[in-house]
Formats: structure tokens, C-alpha cells, sequence
């Protein structure tokens, strides 16, 4: 079975006279169920910055899969997805070992200058 996983967004951020640019160079990946898959994302930003990864399935909303800002660059999320943290090449690839057909969806990275943690919840800027 093909899967068609869609990586997908260019978010540009204006803080003050810091931009923050995000680019997904893969529109379309196409890969057989089981194969695995890398989903590239760049980012710009002169710090770190806190990075995201979101699905989105046909017909429902975002749905948060991972996130950094800090410690292990390798960061493990959900269903076996997880993205490496990589300042030297500013990008934050997400990778899963072997796909399966329900990961075909639309893929958001994302990027925030601020995190605040309350309550245990994620607030960000986005």
C-alpha cells in the first residue's frame, strides 16, 4: 500500500527585529507501508528555539506530536514518530521507522520564541 504523507507549512515571525523562518522543503513523500520516513524541517532563528512537530488528518484538526526545547536532542513523540534537534544544521527532521497507512496526513513543523509551562499545559506564542 502507497501512504502519501504530506509535509507541509513556511511560517515566518516577526519579533521585534528577530525573524523566525520555518521551511518544509518535502511537499509530497510517498513511501510503502512498513518503509520508514524523514520529514525535513529548517528552521532560522539566531537562538534556540522551541520546535514542534503537529499531524493533521483529513477532516479533523492539528494534533500535537512532539516537541523541543531543551536536553536530548533526539526527542520521542507518539506512534513511534520522533525528530533530532540539530542547532549546527538549524533543523529538526521528524522520522518514523516504519510507516503505517493511518500516518497518512498532513505534517506541520513549527516554531516559537517562548514556551511557558502552566499547570502542566504548553502555552506558546505560535
Amino acid at each position: 500500500m502507497l501512504l502519501v504523507l504530506i509535509s507541509f507549512l513556511g511560517i515566518h515571525y516577526f519579533l521585534g527585529v528577530q525573524t523566525q523562518t520555518v521551511s518544509q522543503s518535502d511537499a509530497h513523500v510517498t513511501v510503502l507501508e512498513g518503509d520508514s520516513v524523514e520529514l525535513r524541517c529548517k528552521y532560522s532563528y539566531s537562538r534556540t528555539p522551541y520546535l514542534f512537530w503537529y499531524i493533521q488528518h483529513h477532516g479533523h484538526g492539528l494534533q500535537f506530536l512532539l516537541k523541543y526545547y531543551s536536553g536530548d536532542p533526539v526527542v520521542r513523540g507518539t506512534n513511534g514518530f520522533e525528530a533530532e534537534f540539530n542547532k549546527s544544521d538549524s533543523s529538526f527532521h521528524l522520522r518514523k521507522a516504519s510507516v503505517h497507512w493511518s500516518d497518512s496526513a498532513v505534517y506541520f513543523c513549527a516554531l516559537s520564541a517562548q514556551c511557558l509551562r502552566l499547570q502542566g499545559e504548553l502555552i506558546t506564542n505560535l
